[in-house]
């Protein structure tokens, strides 16, 4: 179904579960996958982005070699690019890597952080014709009982999405 994937990451919660989504996802499919961190620039910041080229460096770095540890054919790299053209990197990448599919991480927002959201998910969707697959939204754990219990929901979502 997919043989090679593009990962999406950002530094959030999100994006932490977005990557055990993308390794449970690829050792199904054999697929292997493609770490990518768009670093925004500052606005009025004079080509300064939100991390350091190290700190974004190293995002990546954690990502495949988690998705390493799991099994995971993995790469990865650092685009950059202004607020609004976030997707558009998304997009170049993926086509870039001739990849099959698309995974993000899901933040749900709520009340105001709506408002300022970017909604890169949704605009990236609109530019691409691959399919953009949202990881489960972070939870909130309070045993490890939890933790087994969403890696058995992960699963049964996982085989829904194949089969």
């Amino acid at each position: 179904m997919f043989d090679r994937i593009l990962l999406a990451l950002d530094d959030s919660p999100a994006g932490e579960v977005a990557t055990v989504f993308a390794a449970a996802l690829a050792r199904r499919t054999g697929a292997a996958v493609h770490v990518l961190h768009v670093n925004e620039r500052l606005v009025g910041g004079n080509g300064l982005t939100l991390r350091s080229r190290h700190d974004a460096a190293e995002l990546v770095t954690a990502a495949v070699r988690q998705l390493a540890e799991a099994g995971v054919r993995a790469g990865g790299s650092v685009r950059v690019a202004a607020y609004r053209g976030v997707p558009l990197r998304i997009v170049e990448a993926a086509q870039d890597r001739r990849a099959d599919a698309i995974v993000f991480g899901s933040n749900r927002s709520r009340h105001l952080g709506r408002l300022f959201s970017p909604q890169v998910r949704e605009r990236t969707t609109r530019l691409t014709s691959l399919p953009v697959l949202t990881a489960p939204s972070p939870l909130k754990v309070t045993s490890l009982g939890g933790v087994t219990e969403w890696k058995d929901g992960l699963d049964q979502a996982l085989d829904s999405l194949l089969h």
